[in-house]
């Protein structure tokens, strides 16, 4: 049984779907509701078991690295006060876990992001969550916490999948082409194998429904299979293109999730993202229903 301590997190996009906003500002750092959506993702991952993570950033990134830092003239100024729960919660944030950062120097797609972590994982498994992207589970258990018992017993590349509730937005996402007979954990989660991947079909091409969705376990052969990867459209690495090998020898399979997928990408599921989360919000989400019920009639 092998276990997953160690996650890089890719954060160096642009984020151009949400300017201005993110002119001076990571997409990685917009709020939902009061904690940035790399935050959540971070908090993911050591629920998960995760101890080490990297995060790989660009420019223009340095409030990441400032946000997990302990912030000593803060927590001064909250413990004079005597903001007791404040301070609490800030503390909590730069102990989550040791996290470093590493830049992508070029935007050279996922692909190149991940393989920024070569040398931080060194020949150990471990987890790969995409910074911009937070995701819930149904279970009682985290999504990457699932993927990390599959990998433990299986010992192969796990990726997340969601299935793509409108047949026509499966040439926005990579694609899986999947044995649809399922195996199951010994604690009874379901997986299955991936034949091949598919990086945005046309919805004549696409060979199911079921599209990647955000969350991975590799072992260190993906760095080989990234180096080997040709660039595609713009001259970025797709990580699609570096998996077909492991897909081709029954070395790939995905984990469905069970919650929902949340991408700020945009500023449609930003929006939409922030008021799920302020509804089911404990302190704020009766008052922001109230809300809600008043202005649209």
């Amino acid at each position: 049984m092998k276990n997953i301590r160690k996650a890089v997190i890719p954060a160096a996009g642009l984020g151009t779907r949400l300017l201005p906003a993110t002119i001076a500002q990571p997409k990685e750092m917009l709020i939902i509701v009061d904690k940035p959506v790399i935050q959540y993702v971070v908090e993911e991952a050591v629920a998960s078991g995760i101890t080490e993570i990297l995060i790989v950033t660009g420019r223009n990134k340095r409030a990441i690295e400032d946000h997990f830092d302990p912030s000593y003239e803060l927590q001064e100024n909250l413990l004079k006060k005597g903001e007791d729960e404040l301070l609490a919660s800030l503390l909590k944030i730069s102990s989550l876990a040791h996290i470093h950062f590493v830049r992508q120097k070029r935007q050279l797609g996922l692909a190149d992001a991940i393989y920024q972590g070569k040398y931080f994982v060194g020949d150990e498994p471990f987890a790969v969550l995409l910074g911009d992207t937070i995701i819930s589970s149904n279970s009682g258990m985290p999504c990457l916490s699932e993927m990390c018992q599959i990998y433990s017993e299986t010992e192969k590349t796990v990726v997340a999948s969601e299935f793509v509730k409108d047949a026509e937005d499966v040439q926005r996402y990579g694609i899986l082409d999947y044995d649809p007979d399922p195996s199951k954990t010994t604690d009874g989660i379901m997986y299955y194998n991936v034949n091949d991947l598919v990086e945005k079909p046309s919805v004549a091409e696409a060979p199911s429904r079921l599209a990647i969705s955000s969350r991975y376990i590799f072992n260190s052969t993906i760095f080989k299979l990234i180096e080997k990867t040709k660039p595609g459209v713009k001259g970025e690495i797709q990580i699609t293109d570096s998996m077909r090998k492991l897909a081709s020898e029954h070395n790939l399979l995905t984990y469905q999730i069970t919650g929902k997928r949340y991408d700020i990408g945009d500023k449609v599921d930003y929006i939409k993202t922030n008021i799920e989360f302020a509804l089911k919000d404990k302190e704020i989400g009766a008052e922001i229903s109230d809300y809600i019920r008043k202005i649209v009639g």
